[in-house]
């Protein structure tokens, strides 16, 4: 069976235009922040912890702005989540 995928960019948030290079990739396991050609986080369809790539979720302030809206969550609370297990650190481009 074929699973669907579907790419759409991320929005500003005044606005509402496209922004440039941020999408949100859906597929039947979750949805996937991309900023460029790099994944940041991954949120599993199934509920279970959201996975952030460990050497660039934190790579620019651009990132960080919209992981932050992709999450919900702001870049303390995020590092919060990290701490106590909520959120894995994981590397999700296939770096070593």
């Amino acid at each position: 069976m074929n699973e669907k995928t579907t790419v759409e960019n991320m929005t500003t948030g005044q606005g509402h235009n496209k922004a440039a290079n941020q999408f949100i990739i859906t597929t039947g396991r979750g949805k996937t922040f991309q900023s460029y050609k790099t994944a940041i986080a991954f949120r599993p369809a199934d509920g279970s912890s959201m996975v952030l790539d460990r050497a660039m979720w934190d790579y620019s302030a651009t990132t960080s702005k919209y992981r932050n809206l992709f999450t919900g969550c702001d870049t303390n609370e995020t590092k919060a989540r990290i701490k106590s297990g909520a959120y894995i650190l994981d590397d999700l481009n296939g770096g070593e």
